[in-house]
């Protein structure tokens, strides 16, 4: 209703520049009386979020001019913290009735629509006309623009828009400062209003700086529940087809190759198993049926191939429930922290998928010791992303950044680990032990056969490598709009898109798997185990070149900290990926060599 007052909260400092999210009040900007820490969900903690309370007051449909917020002097100390966050271009980002603040940026055709920016820079460098010597002046001006939309029944509006644009002006008064000083410069009572930065504030040591502010209301036909849409304006979705068409035609060509790899395994072998036509044909046919005694000897290292397939099958789980909450809309950017919160209680609740698929494996290559197995899978992946997340956080803590993960959402997670994920993998392991192993379609020869030489282009390395570029291929497009979203500060919407990107990177994953491991048998080389696995999780190695390449040309990090970070947490993603696409292959392989040899009467 009119005169409601309105809380303005202020939320993190953020730079695109160095990655560093720092407290609004740690720079020394006007603050209330008592500063409230809002309450924050642990995803929000994890980004960095920290929301407070502010001194500006707005009451609802009321406008005000040049209302002062309050007047500091500069010291050294505080001029240079100043100085610093404009040169690394610190932007301030608030919110209103949930809705962060936006500066709108109109294009230079009329046409385009508006552009969003969230937050406002803090200040700006520049130089007096004739004077070669940069200054630092600091925006200490805010004219806001709340908009509303009005329920003509009732007369009551709801918040549908929070806009601001900044100026720097160096205000003006006369006499001695007290709380009732009217400034020259600015003054409701004679109508004069701060259009322009004409006569900008500077930055140094000895300068008064007061804060004012303007709010303005204006009536918008937006309804409240499409309040979002402006912020989530995608530029264009055609790239987003172009990249899906494009991943489809990766995915048909495959189809269509496993498409005759299962014809001429299958069929032929059924009907025409004793009357090969000609010689050529029976070499080529007999390749993989000669090694049907070797085939599903277990591999080396075979703990450790399943201690990774439970961990791929607990990622799997976590990225598929997301993907689908996010699809059906529960985890909108409007939800702050949301997603993030999200995955983690899901990372946790699905470690009893992965004690059960890894002890399942484990039973069928004849293994006894399930508990060990079951203990690896609960602390390798984890305790490998903990330990790098650990490093990452005393970096930023040493940058004294809100980003630190404080020492009570730290001791959370751990928790949150040993407390939910490590007994349920237990759980899980043990209820997968208890079932009958998985029988071989064929039986095991006591000796090993001899693998002949190979080509050079079946060789592990190779054929791995080219193994993934087709899953990354599927992908590439999308991570770029995934990456922008987390390093450059934007929103990320598009849910469906990713969805469908996702379900192609699947069946990707496994047709390239099928293809190479059906290549690989043929030559009569049957260590298949390790490699269908590696075959499509080098994906992930690509994924990490991409992201170094991305470094270099669309960012503009130049801070140590800020790199190593960037680094870190795409080593991280890298990883996850990894375990994720080579799971999705080797599954894939193991169900289409189980399929091919049950089809085969050996004699």
């Amino acid at each position: 209703m009119q005169g409601d007052p309105l809380k303005v909260k202020v939320n993190k400092l953020t730079s695109i520049k160095t990655q560093l999210p720092y407290s609004y009040y740690s720079l020394p900007f006007c603050s209330p009386k008592k500063i409230l820490d809002s309450a924050e969900n642990l995803g929000e903690v994890l980004r960095g979020d920290r929301i407070e309370n502010s001194p500006f007051v707005f009451k609802m449909r009321e406008p005000e001019m040049c209302s002062v917020l309050c007047r500091i002097k500069l010291d050294a100390k505080t001029a240079k913290q100043f100085k610093e966050k404009i040169d690394d271009e610190y932007r301030v980002n608030m919110i209103l009735d949930n809705l962060p603040l936006v500066v709108p940026i109109r294009r230079l055709d009329q046409e385009s629509p508006t552009v969003y920016q969230l937050g406002y820079h803090i200040g700006l460098k520049g130089q007096y006309s004739g004077s070669k010597e940069e200054k630092y002046f600091i925006h200490n001006h805010l004219a806001f623009t709340v908009k509303y939309h009005r329920d003509l029944q009732t007369d009551s509006a709801r918040i549908v828009g929070f806009e601001v644009k900044p100026y720097s002006i160096k205000h003006e008064y006369e006499g001695k400062w007290s709380e009732k000083t009217r400034l020259t410069t600015c003054d409701p009572h004679t109508k004069r209003a701060v259009v322009n930065s004409n006569t900008p504030q500077e930055v140094e040591a000895g300068q008064e700086i007061i804060f004012t502010y303007d709010v303005e209301y204006q009536e918008s036909d937006v309804k409240w529940a499409s309040r979002w849409d402006a912020y989530l304006l995608m530029s264009d979705d055609q790239i987003h087809w172009f990249s899906i068409v494009n991943s489809l035609m990766i995915v048909l060509f495959l189809s269509g190759m496993v498409a005759m790899i299962m014809l001429r395994t299958l069929y032929r072998d059924i009907s025409k198993y004793n009357e090969l036509e000609t010689q050529e044909e029976a070499q080529e046919e007999t390749g993989w049926k000669l090694v049907h005694g070797d085939v599903f000897r277990p591999p080396s290292n075979s703990d450790l191939l399943c201690v990774y397939v439970g961990t791929g099958v607990q990622f799997l789980g976590m990225v598929l429930v997301t993907m689908i909450f996010a699809v059906l809309g529960f985890l909108s950017p409007s939800n702050r922290g949301g997603l993030m919160t999200a995955m983690l209680l899901l990372w946790v609740f699905m470690g009893i998928f992965a004690g059960y698929a890894s002890t399942r494996l484990y039973k069928m290559f004849k293994g006894g010791e399930w508990k060990k197995v079951a203990l690896r899978t609960a602390f390798m992946f984890p305790g490998i992303v903990f330990a790098i997340f650990f490093v990452l956080n005393a970096l930023i803590w040493g940058q004294k950044s809100s980003g630190a993960v404080p020492f009570g959402t730290m001791f959370a997670l751990v928790l949150l680990w040993f407390g939910i994920s490590v007994p349920l993998v237990f759980v899980g392991a043990y209820v997968g032990f208890r079932k009958p192993a998985i029988e071989d379609p064929v039986k095991t020869n006591k000796i090993p056969r001899q693998i002949p030489e190979q080509a050079w282009y079946m060789n592990p390395v190779f054929s791995i490598l080219i193994g993934g570029i087709l899953p990354f291929g599927a992908v590439f497009i999308e991570l770029f709009f995934i990456l922008t979203s987390i390093w450059l500060n934007q929103f990320y919407y598009i849910f469906g898109f990713l969805f469908l990107v996702f379900i192609i990177l699947l069946i990707t994953c496994a047709e390239i798997t099928i293809v190479l491991c059906y290549f690989q048998l043929c030559s009569e080389d049957y260590l298949w185990w390790w490699r269908s696995y590696l075959t499509s999780g080098s994906s992930a190695l690509y994924l990490f070149l991409y992201a170094t390449f991305y470094f270099f040309t669309k960012l503009e990090i130049t801070k140590l900290v800020s790199g190593l970070l960037y680094f870190g947490y795409m080593l991280i993603a890298s990883y996850a990926f990894f375990v994720l696409t080579g799971t999705i292959g080797f599954y894939a392989c193991f169900l289409f060599t189980r399929l091919i040899y049950s089809s085969v009467k050996i004699d």
